[in-house]
């Protein structure tokens, strides 16, 4: 399975790509930011976002793409801006029938390091290592991508099956209804 990992944002954009099954090794294949002036207009800096992932998309070629779900936070502005950056990756992601998973920060976090609370370097460090990197991804964003394609590997399966169960007991309590 290979994933795009998409950690939004206006600014910094992180983006990362790993290929893998779950309870194998895992190889990263690229990991970058797309980045945008905070200057620039709004139209102008979702432009680029969206060639950025557009970018990653033509040289990867992911199976799926995982985004960070955006959660709420009290400074708005960002919210908004990561929000919009993540519907970008989404809406390139779908444009081209790539399904795209949702993931929260402490899903993510919870996935890589086995605690939902861990910090942006107990993330890193997890990253480095089950990637077999010779250091962190820089910046923060960069490793954050990853840990989320990481974590779509380790959750995706478990998803397919509970997604299953739960359609064919729909199908099975239609046929009694």
């Amino acid at each position: 399975m290979r994933v795009l990992g998409v950690d939004p944002g206006l600014t910094r954009c992180g983006v990362g790509v790993v290929e893998g099954v779950a309870g194998r090794p895992l190889t990263m294949l690229g990991v970058g930011v797309v980045r945008t002036s905070a200057d620039a207009e709004l139209g102008h800096r979702l432009v680029a976002v969206e060639r950025g992932i557009e970018e990653w998309l033509d040289e990867h070629r992911p199976e799926f793409v995982a985004v960070e779900r955006v959660f709420a936070q009290h400074n708005v502005r960002t919210v908004m801006g990561t929000a919009q950056a993540s519907a970008v990756a989404m809406l390139c992601a779908s444009r081209r029938g790539i399904p795209v998973a949702l993931h929260t920060p402490s899903e993510v976090k919870a996935a890589v390091t086995g605690s939902g609370r861990a910090d942006k370097a107990q993330v890193g460090a997890m990253v480095t290592r089950l990637l077999r990197l010779d250091a962190p991804p820089k910046p923060a964003d960069a490793a954050d991508a990853l840990a989320l394609a990481i974590c779509h590997i380790w959750r995706a399966p478990a998803q397919n099956r509970l997604q299953q169960a739960v359609a064919a007991h729909r199908t099975l309590k239609g046929r009694t209804a």
